[in-house]
């Protein structure tokens, strides 16, 4: 089998195991058990486990940059934003195994972010930016961007929220619905302080 076939049956193997059993059950062991390769070659492949994830992870970035591009657009910015943030919520919910091992990537400050990874982080934020910019058009661009970053980082925060049910106890509101409030009381707090 050539090499490229390998790494996709690999990829392929190793994201149905973490969406039907979660990231804890990808090993390379199992991998190897799932995809009739030897450990070896998994390496061989990838040279390690974390390379392994970051590929995944990669292709987790990428589906939820398609989703959000097919978004979509209106005449009030304000709807569009919301579809946006439902767009975001409905892919965490859906692939919420592989968003997690995703979130967690980003929890080990020890990381350092390729530059490969970091610009399909900022192809998302650009699209945060464009649904900001047509909200709040007279801010200028680093302000702009850095509102962006800060909303993106939110959501990303928020998501921890929405793929873990062990706070659900603390409220009766749809988590769906608490991200909505946020969404919009964040932009209506930029619009009125770009105002002022």
């Amino acid at each position: 089998m050539e090499k490229d076939n390998i790494q996709n049956l690999l990829i392929h193997i190793g994201r149905k195991i973490v969406k039907e059993k979660g990231a804890s059950a990808l090993t390379a062991r199992k991998l190897s058990e799932a995809s009739n390769c030897s450990v070896g070659a998994i390496y061989n492949q990838f040279a390690n486990m974390d390379n392994y994830i970051l590929v995944q992870n990669y292709l987790t970035l990428d589906e939820l940059h398609e989703k959000l591009q097919k978004v979509i657009k209106t005449d009030n910015p304000f709807i569009d934003m919301n579809a946006f943030l439902q767009t975001f919520v409905k892919y965490v919910l859906e692939n919420n195994n592989l968003w997690f091992m995703l979130y967690n990537y980003h929890l080990n400050s020890k990381r350092q972010f390729s530059f490969y990874y970091l610009r399909k982080v900022a192809s998302i934020v650009r699209i945060v930016n464009n649904h900001i910019e047509k909200i709040v058009p007279t801010m200028n661009p680093p302000e702009r961007m850095l509102s962006s970053q800060i909303l993106w980082l939110t959501l990303v925060s928020l998501s921890a929220f929405l793929t873990n049910d062990s706070l659900n106890g603390l409220s009766k509101i749809n988590k769906t619905t608490i991200c909505r409030i946020l969404l919009d009381t964040y932009l209506a707090g930029i619009t009125v302080l770009e105002k002022n």
